[in-house]
């Protein structure tokens, strides 16, 4: 499929998905979150896929927010409407993906750029990046799950701070506080997180996906989390990727995943 505001590519067993507006430092509008959402899930769907790592064309930003001229004459519903749509097409979803995501944070993410970050599994950083949530000097607030991945982040006192004075961190001060996991030189970004990505690849995709839906389970209302990881546990062992694993051990070789 082509799609006229990302592009995306294969190597190996890593799919790069790129927000590619430039001249709108690549902002979401309504048309960008459905074709991310298509993307996310040809990739999650698509077997020779491991890992995928999600960044923004150009040198100065990752994504710089949402396109507020889509939405600057919405009433209350409208409002309601638009957060849930896109909380269920692209944040909750990724999320929720059975392989990881690697947000290559570069330049600018802000307000639903930082919520895409969050959303995603893994964050690296190059160093010129500034990452907030502007929202309520705007006269609104994150409505893309900024209110709620940020505090389990970097705790309650820290987002209560970035959200309320609509601020902006440096790339060194969210990697302090968590939000996060590696900071380097923006020429050396795309390689740090392909790194990681391979790392990812030489494991077993079951069990990743497994131990992605463990985690997630700790934040979510009403689930138990140790339940979770008891069950999900458990499935590894019905598992070929589980016999290669031990087997390999046992042989003191390297396992080779399918």
């Amino acid at each position: 499929m082509s799609y006229e505001n990302i592009t995306t590519a294969q190597k190996e067993r890593i799919h790069y998905i790129t927000v590619n507006r430039p001249k709108q430092l690549n902002a979401l509008n309504k048309a960008t979150i459905q074709e991310l959402h298509h993307a996310l899930k040809a990739a999650n769907d698509d077997k020779g896929t491991r890992v995928i790592i999600l960044t923004g064309s150009g040198d100065k930003a990752f994504v710089a927010g949402a396109d507020i001229k889509e939405f600057a004459d919405f009433g209350t519903e409208d409002g309601k409407a638009l957060a849930a749509e896109g909380q269920k097409k692209l944040f909750d979803f990724i999320e929720n993906l059975s392989k990881p995501v690697i947000a290559a944070v570069n330049g600018f993410a802000l307000g639903g750029g930082l919520e895409l970050a969050m959303a995603s599994h893994i964050r690296v950083a190059s160093d010129n990046a500034k990452l907030g949530l502007p929202e309520v000097s705007l006269g609104v607030i994150p409505g893309y799950g900024g209110t709620q991945r940020l505090a389990q982040l970097v705790g309650r006192g820290k987002a209560m701070e970035m959200i309320t004075t609509a601020g902006m961190i440096s790339a060194e001060e969210a990697k302090d506080w968590g939000l996060v996991n590696h900071v380097v030189a923006q020429d050396e970004l795309m390689a740090l997180a392909e790194k990681i990505a391979s790392k990812i690849c030489n494991n077993s995709g079951n069990a990743i996906k497994s131990a992605m839906k463990a985690v997630n389970a700790n934040y979510t209302d009403g689930v138990d989390g140790y339940a979770v990881e008891v069950a999900e546990f458990g499935n590894c062992f019905g598992t070929e990727e589980f016999v290669e694993g031990t087997t390999a051990f046992v042989e003191k070789r390297k396992p080779e995943f399918k």
